[in-house]
């Protein structure tokens, strides 16, 4: 008899930890500076949210989506965190590299000052500097929107798509941890770029909302120097690469998306070319590191399947 009770009393423990572990996962990086935790303590904490749902409930649709939204939630959280000090971030901050190495590209002079410039006169210039700010915008759905196709209509790919897609998010993020990088818009307020790079989403974002645009865009600038990679495109690239083996139609929608936006980002001033080179170069580290990851993933996931027995009696 008292070996059953030993079982119960696990399987509580074990439910138990993994509910305690997603409240946490949603309260501690929300709550990290008034309670002045340790940056990697609140990392810690964030990304147990999606192994603890593992843990709780059975592989299905539902707790594939929840999962990745955990893991999206925290990545938000995580990513905000290097400006939680600007003054110490900005003394590691980086500017001048990606200055140089585009000047180089674009044979004296930056991209995104070029194109600004060539296209400030063409018929309808608002016309495209609203329709490619509108693409920019549209990022903040679009990475999800394809998964969501993938997980409708090719189920069986969705595991690895939002596996990679989330990597793509995390390594950035690391990357904006390790090398802190400003944007060509703010390098040129600073006087950096020698040359005017216009920041044309502000612009276009103040004659759209008018007096609510301040507030929107102070809700979604989390972290201003997180530029390197442009995680923009990069993840748009992902979601490209992944509707792509779902499908051909798929994977022209996608493809034609991640370049449009790749576009935008220089000409509105928000990235260097360099920082989508780099976007580009992360996605194709991500899939091709997949198979040197697939032992770890593995052990993660059968160490996760035996607590879930556990939890599930």
């Amino acid at each position: 008899m008292r070996r059953p009770r030993q079982s119960s009393a696990l399987r509580f423990a074990v439910r138990a930890g993994a509910v305690t572990a997603i409240g946490a996962s949603l309260a501690v990086p929300a709550l990290r500076r008034r309670l002045r935790v340790p940056v990697p303590v609140t990392i810690a904490v964030a990304y147990s949210g999606p192994l603890a749902l593992a843990v709780l409930t059975p592989r299905s649709k539902k707790r594939d989506v929840a999962m990745f939204a955990l893991q999206m939630l925290a990545f938000t959280f995580v990513h905000e965190i290097p400006y939680d000090d600007p003054e110490q971030l900005r003394a590691r901050l980086r500017s001048r590299y990606p200055i140089k190495i585009d000047k180089t590209i674009g044979r004296g002079r930056l991209p995104n000052a070029a194109l600004q410039r060539a296209l400030d006169k063409v018929p309808g210039r608002r016309v495209l500097d609203r329709f490619l700010a509108y693409t920019h915008w549209a990022w903040f759905i679009e990475p999800y929107l394809a998964l969501l196709v993938i997980l409708t209509r090719h189920n069986e790919r969705f595991p690895r798509a939002a596996r990679q897609m989330a990597a793509v998010f995390d390594l950035g993020c690391a990357t904006y941890f390790a090398v802190p990088t400003a944007p060509p818009w703010w390098a040129s307020e600073q006087g950096q770029t020698g040359e005017e790079v216009r920041r044309i989403m502000v612009e276009v974002g103040e004659r759209t909302w008018g007096p609510a645009w301040p507030k929107m865009y102070e809700t979604l600038g989390g972290n201003p120097w997180a530029a390197m990679p442009s995680l923009h495109f990069a993840t748009s690239v992902s979601a490209a690469v992944s509707l792509s083996e779902a499908g051909k139609v798929e994977g022209a929608l996608g493809w034609t998306y991640a370049l449009t936006l790749g576009f935008a980002l220089v000409y509105l001033g928000e990235h260097y070319v360099t920082d989508l080179l780099a976007g580009a170069a992360l996605v194709a580290a991500v899939r091709r590191g997949e198979p040197l990851a697939e032992p770890v993933i593995h052990t993660i996931s059968d160490g996760l399947r035996r607590l879930e027995r556990i939890a599930s009696g």
